[in-house]
């Protein structure tokens, strides 16, 4: 085979048989395909899609191009979580303890933030030593005694994915349902979970933007699941506004103790029970989602929930003192409140612009090697549908540097105020089995 004639027949609408994506992947991931090589069929692909045996093939060949992992010695049935991502999607970090506290095992391998998302791992190193990059054996040994650790992918799982991935970045091939699809199930099922519950996000601050969108790409997840004989079901959830009310690492981290404290924002607390109890369904902890709720509402009334996050923070070398002194997380130096020049009800947000503000002062990166400031962010002070008066806080700047006054005029013109009180968009759009 060439390269040259697979990157054309793509480009005309053609179909690649699963030799040909074989050749594909396992070129690229030995340097024999170049850079610019895929780069072009990347690109095609973005632009003529694939068949939905296609895009199983291709997740199956970046699966196989590296080491799955054998999570057998660990009882019970292994599940797990995935969002594609949002602005204040801290879900992860109160789930994970939640679920292990109801007697679930969830072997969750998170990801790192870029541009105007957050990601799990740097909200979790905003935990004073907590380490992200465990090794198999202890990451084995921590979910088998304590139910669940949050881990960084080794080098060695879907190192095809790793590749594709940072060119997807540089080529605007991102927003790619095969590409996006194949990228996630590759990862996930290299990770050895037998069950997957996959959020997606729509939304202006979800990089699928439409309802359709996010319905094509939930389907295709589940579809490619199954096909590997993992049972998934997909939450298609609302990304029009943050969630909860802090976007920023040691902020988020805070708000997700709130959550386990039973304190925690309403939006934040409700997409966490309603993952959760999935979790504890396709883990075969409960018979429906209804007596699941009630377990982790019972986990966190009776405090459990909070000491297993205690516990993940221990195993993973952390301080678990900041669950009782939030304080002792990292603290900014200075705040600056966005004050109302409008009085109404707030009737919209730009989440995407919110997201890319925090990034801006130093809560996230704009490419892969930017550091990030575990101590700064924004905290919101109005969600959708609240009143509104002239000169009231609309949200506070946590601030290591001065915010520059572009960033301050981005996050007073992302919060959109009107005369009439809007609709509340509803938090799960749809559930996709």
């Amino acid at each position: 085979m060439r390269m040259v004639d697979l990157i054309a027949k793509k480009r005309d609408g053609g179909k690649l048989s699963t030799p040909e994506i074989q050749f594909i992947i396992t070129g690229y991931t030995d340097g024999s395909i170049p850079d610019y090589q895929m780069s072009a069929l990347l690109m095609a692909i973005y632009l003529k899609g694939m068949a939905d045996d296609e895009i199983a093939t291709l997740a199956k060949t970046m699966l196989d191009s590296g080491e799955v992992l054998d999570l057998s010695m660990i009882d019970g049935i292994k599940v797990d979580k995935h969002s594609t991502g949002g602005v204040g999607d801290k879900i992860s970090i109160p789930l994970a303890p939640l679920v292990a506290a109801a007697g679930a095992k969830n072997p969750m391998i998170s990801g790192r933030g870029l541009g105007h998302t957050g990601g799990t791992l740097d909200k979790l190193e905003a935990i004073p030593n907590f380490n992200v990059d465990e090794t198999v054996e202890q990451f084995i040994k921590q979910v088998q005694d304590h139910g669940t650790a949050i881990v960084s992918a080794s080098t060695d799982v879907a190192p095809a994915d790793r590749k594709i991935y940072a060119l997807r970045d540089v080529t605007s091939t991102v927003e790619s349902i095969p590409l996006i699809a194949s990228s996630i199930m590759s990862k996930k099922l290299a990770s050895g979970t037998n069950a997957l519950v996959l959020d997606v996000k729509s939304g202006n601050g979800a990089f699928m933007k439409t309802e359709a969108q996010a319905k094509k790409l939930a389907e295709t997840l589940v579809a490619i699941g199954k096909q590997n004989g993992v049972p998934c079901v997909a939450y298609l959830t609302d990304m029009n506004q943050p969630l909860g009310y802090t976007i920023g690492n040691a902020l988020e981290i805070k708000e997700s103790i709130d959550v386990l404290r039973g304190e925690g924002p309403e939006d934040v607390t409700e997409l966490t029970l309603v993952l959760g109890a999935e979790m504890l369904v396709l883990a075969g902890i409960s018979p429906d989602t209804a007596a699941a709720r009630e377990i982790l509402q019972a986990r966190i009334a009776d405090g459990s929930a909070l000491e297993a996050f205690r516990q993940l923070i221990r195993d993973q070398g952390g301080d678990a003192d900041i669950v009782d002194h939030p304080e002792k997380l990292p603290q900014a130096l200075s705040t600056l409140d966005i004050t109302a020049k409008s009085a109404g009800y707030v009737v919209g947000m730009q989440t995407n612009d919110l997201g890319i503000a925090s990034m801006k002062i130093g809560g996230g990166r704009a490419k892969k090697t930017d550091l990030v400031d575990p101590a700064v962010g924004i905290v919101l002070h109005k969600k959708i549908g609240d009143q509104v008066v002239v000169g009231e806080a609309l949200a506070t700047l946590y601030l290591n540097a001065p915010a520059p006054q572009e960033v301050q005029d981005q996050v007073l013109n992302s919060i959109e105020i009107g005369a009439d009180k809007p609709e509340i968009p509803a938090l799960i759009h749809e559930i996709v089995k």
